[in-house]
């Protein structure tokens, strides 16, 4: 919790006004039991109303600067809180998107929507708490106690006995309550998680009349859930009644001695209800405790969490410490990227697994020339061309692009130069025209215009209801799977890429369709990667690599491996209607 109110400093002037004029509050709230003992002993006791009107005055005067006090300390607690958790947020964001491929992957999706919103919302209400209520507490409890004994030294020294007490109970129910609370926003994450994969796969779910496995599914972890979160009130909970038992034990303690102290004339009415009047803000004070109990544990909890994504090591996306004296930049003054693209022995696998995904990938691809990638699933195609963009980094061996260690490029520059269209479709919020210039933001309509009818699509967006404009529904659900495919296309198209990296992002293209695409293709200058399992993709490219688990089995033209390779032979037989009638039963 410490290490983030870092970010509180930018707001320390208000956070320091917050505290003054809370000091102010509580100076005022801790001098009205004293100025009521000397109304009761000065005034009341011995007849004399001038005294009673003039205490009188004063304390209703204390009572509205303690008033106007507090209302703004809450005002300046608001401001330094709300601006301490916009700018939490927005570092926290930041740093998930600078995060490499491979340290992105370690979070969960779910867990880390669950960390920007509700983690850093229950660190932002605490910081505000802190400045309002939780340093007031331990100050009205100590004040209290100073002004009990400064009133009546022996009937305050009860007080001065019991809190230190109450305070260890305190301090070891925060510390137990804290693990319960971390444990809770645990089972947070694996409830979002569920809710996530339902949300995202409801079409899926309803097809199959799933929904009352994932009904159960959900009551499962929202039990266990609930579980967690009533074994942590649990604990707090009792924080309050013992508290109570012990403060109570004290007022009778103190009426019994001031009784007596009263009869023998050691102690005043007065005295006796100014130090019960303490007691009774300490138990206040005190009470509070149990709701900041619940509310610090929860938030040294949701510290524990953020910090967990702040301190992650600094990975760059080459997979290595970012080294700007080695990298190749290539602004101003220096060669753009061409797109000539050689792997040379490369041998991958996936950050934290012993698996190889690629093994011994050697190829070269020249720039403007198309290269078609088949294989069978989990053969490693998706993960070749991810290395392309730096997404990974290789394990073994070299990328190079246009003769330059891939490692060594600004990857801004890199990533700049290529259009990638991912297997699976995203698209945003917002209308058409946004999801296609959301490739390059300074793309007028007439380039949008020209990158939708190279990828075919064109003609589909004038005939919708405001053409360019219309609104997408959430994920393009009011496309069908070919047409978002398609404006995916166009999206990595208008960034007039040397590099052009389509992911099977054709696979829900009829063939007529899936041909003039590939015919426009060919009018631009680009190296091209295309993902397929279609013949019909791979006649026409100057390369065909055919991997199978991880090994690159088989490469050259459509001629070169009808004639070479076994396994292609089977799959175009199996395409065109001769042989075996699909691909996986070679394996």
């Amino acid at each position: 919790m410490i290490k983030l109110l870092y970010y509180l400093k930018k707001y320390r002037v208000a956070a320091i006004a917050a505290l003054v004029m809370m000091l102010i509050e509580l100076t005022v709230e801790l001098a009205q039991p004293y100025l009521i003992s000397k109304i009761i002993d000065n005034g009341i006791q011995q007849g004399d109303l001038s005294v009673v009107w003039l205490w009188g005055g004063v304390l209703v005067g204390s009572a509205v600067v303690a008033f106007a006090a507090g209302i703004a300390s809450s005002f300046f607690a608001s401001h330094a809180s709300l601006g301490f958790g916009y700018d939490l947020r927005e570092k926290l964001y930041d740093k998930v998107q600078a995060f490499s491929y491979a340290v992105f992957n370690r979070f969960a999706t779910s867990s880390l929507i669950t960390r920007l919103t509700g983690d850093v919302t229950q660190v932002q209400d605490t910081v505000f708490m802190s400045l309002r209520f939780m340093t007031r507490v331990p100050l009205v409890v100590i004040g209290s106690m100073i002004m009990a004994v400064v009133v009546n030294p022996k009937l305050g020294l009860l007080l001065v006995v019991m809190v230190p007490v109450l305070l260890v109970f305190v301090i070891w129910m925060i510390k137990k309550a804290a693990l319960l609370f971390r444990n809770v926003q645990r089972r947070l994450d694996a409830v979002n998680g569920v809710i996530q994969e339902n949300l995202t796969g409801i079409r899926l779910i309803r097809v199959f009349v799933r929904m009352g496995h994932e009904i159960e599914r959900f009551a499962g972890y929202s039990g266990k859930l609930m579980k967690g979160t009533i074994s942590a009130l649990r604990l707090t909970e009792t924080t309050m009644p013992f508290m109570l038992l012990m403060m109570n034990g004290c007022i009778i303690a103190v009426l019994w001695f001031g009784r007596r102290d009263i009869t023998t004339g050691s102690a005043t009415v007065g005295e006796v209800v100014a130090v019960i009047n303490y007691l009774l803000r300490t138990i206040g004070a005190m009470s509070a405790l149990s709701w900041i109990l619940v509310t610090f544990s929860r938030a040294s909890a949701s510290a524990q969490r953020l910090n967990e994504v702040f301190d992650t090591e600094e990975i760059s996306d080459s997979g290595q410490s970012m080294d700007t004296d080695r990298s190749v930049k290539t602004g101003k003054g220096n060669p753009v990227i061409q797109g000539a693209v050689d792997f040379q022995g490369v041998g991958f696998s996936y950050p934290g697994s012993e698996i190889t995904v690629l093994e011994d990938i050697t190829f070269s691809a020249k720039r403007g020339e198309r290269i078609a990638i088949m294989g069978a699933t989990g053969s490693g195609k998706s993960s070749l061309v991810q290395l392309i963009p730096r997404l990974y980094t290789e394990d073994q061996g070299e990328v190079r692009i246009d003769g330059n260690d891939a490692e060594r490029l600004d990857i801004a520059t890199l990533r700049g130069a290529i259009g990638y269209v991912p297997q699976e479709v995203v698209l945003f919020t917002g209308s058409v025209r946004d999801n296609i210039a959301w490739g390059r933001e300074d793309a007028t309509l007439e380039e949008i215009k020209e990158a939708a009818r190279r990828a075919q699509i064109h003609e589909t967006i004038e005939k919708l209801p405001n053409g360019y404009d219309t609104q997408l529904g959430q994920r393009g659900v009011n496309l069908s799977g070919g047409q978002k495919q398609r404006l995916s296309i166009a999206r990595a198209l208008i960034r007039r890429p040397s590099i052009l990296i389509l992911d099977d992002s054709t696979s829900a293209l009829d063939v007529a369709t899936e041909a003039r695409l590939l015919g426009a293709l060919e009018e631009l200058s680009c190296t091209t990667f295309i993902i397929t399992q279609k013949i019909s993709s791979t006649t026409s490219a100057d390369l065909i690599l055919l991997l199978d688990d991880g090994r690159l089995i088989g490469q050259g033209k459509h001629e070169d491996l009808m004639d070479s390779s076994e396994l292609y032979r089977r799959i175009y037989e199996s395409q065109y209607g001769e042989g075996t009638p699909h691909v996986q039963s070679i394996h």
